[in-house]
């Protein structure tokens, strides 16, 4: 067995509502067609894009060092996943060898479900130990946030999209891939109070009312664009070139994560941030003026108050003032 993490990619299977070619490990082509479609119907079956490409990564990673190993599949046991683990710990850490994990043992459970396989191998193999306290999102101080929201040149269309987009993240904890495929009419109206739509994660709806100051800035950005009636168009859309005007092309993750990447270095911003610094500085905002964290768990879309716990960075400031106790 190799002691050294291997990527291959040896055969291509296009895949229908697959972006991309999959990759088909040849272990798993050497099967023959039952563990080569069970194999692909795994992955058809992951809704979740970033999911998907990150189970993908990890079982071709696994079957290549398998393969470099000189395994087949039926002869993969308990021993080998271990050993395969104590590889992961030389290159990730403890959360992404969890995932990696994670992923091929649903993968094996679904081949044993298909009667590929007797058993599963990876089922007794647990990851390492791993428990935090507190998330590692870089987050912008207040007065960084307010700097940066100041710095936008609200008199250019550009500037106004881009202040409605950060005011997304800030004002309703979403996830950047939750706003980036909102629609015009994920905005709405319910009696005198305007609403946001989110599409979270697994396919959960998420429904909660606009800020009054996230609504003046949407009703700012959508009248300059004159997109309010396009109900069904991409809600925040690419620029086209230096022109000033907007595409009809939603915006991508990486799109607004560079939009915010040159809106900190213009503001003079120097914590290191990106799209979801601006959930963990919304949550944080709203436990510092009082709310409550069952609450703040409920508008973050979060199942566990535990995750929502790690985006409180209250105690960082504290820390800070006590730290600055510290004197001769």
């Amino acid at each position: 067995m190799t002691n050294d993490l291997i990527i291959s990619s040896e055969s291509w299977v296009s895949v229908p509502g697959i972006e991309g070619p999959l990759v088909l490990p040849v272990l798993i082509a050497a099967q023959g067609d039952r563990a080569t479609s069970r194999y692909v119907e795994f992955f058809v079956k992951i809704e979740n894009e970033n999911t998907r490409t990150a189970y993908l990564r990890a079982a071709g990673q696994f079957f290549a060092w398998c393969e470099v190993s000189g395994l087949t599949l039926p002869a993969i046991q308990p021993v080998h996943v271990a050993a395969y683990r104590e590889v992961l710990k030389k290159h990730y850490a403890a959360p992404t060898i969890k995932q990696h994990l994670a992923a091929i043992r649903r993968l094996f459970d679904e081949l044993v479900v298909s009667q590929v396989i007797p058993h599963n191998p990876a089922a007794a193999v647990r990851g390492p130990k791993h428990s935090t306290a507190k998330g590692k999102t870089h987050m912008p101080s207040r007065d960084e946030a307010k700097t940066l929201l100041a710095a936008i040149d609200t008199t250019t269309l550009v500037g106004l999209r881009d202040r409605a987009l950060i005011g997304i993240l800030l004002f309703t904890f979403a996830r950047i891939g939750a706003v980036t495929g909102m629609r015009v009419g994920d905005y709405y109206p319910v009696g005198k109070r305007w609403w946001v739509r989110l599409h979270e994660k697994g396919g959960k709806e998420h429904e909660m009312p606009a800020h009054h100051t996230l609504q003046d800035w949407l009703d700012a950005y959508l009248d300059a664009a004159g997109i309010a009636d396009d109900r069904q168009g991409f809600l925040f859309r690419t620029a086209d070139g230096r022109s000033g005007r907007l595409t009809a092309n939603g915006m991508t993750q990486p799109d607004a994560y560079r939009m915010i990447q040159r809106r900190a270095a213009a503001s003079g911003v120097v914590t290191r941030i990106g799209c979801h610094s601006w959930r963990a500085r919304g949550i944080t905002a709203y436990l510092e003026n009082g709310g409550l964290l069952e609450h703040a768990q409920q508008m973050a879309a979060h199942s566990s108050a535990r995750t929502t716990k790690l985006y409180d960075r209250r105690g960082e400031i504290v820390s800070t003032e006590e730290v600055g106790k510290i004197w001769l």
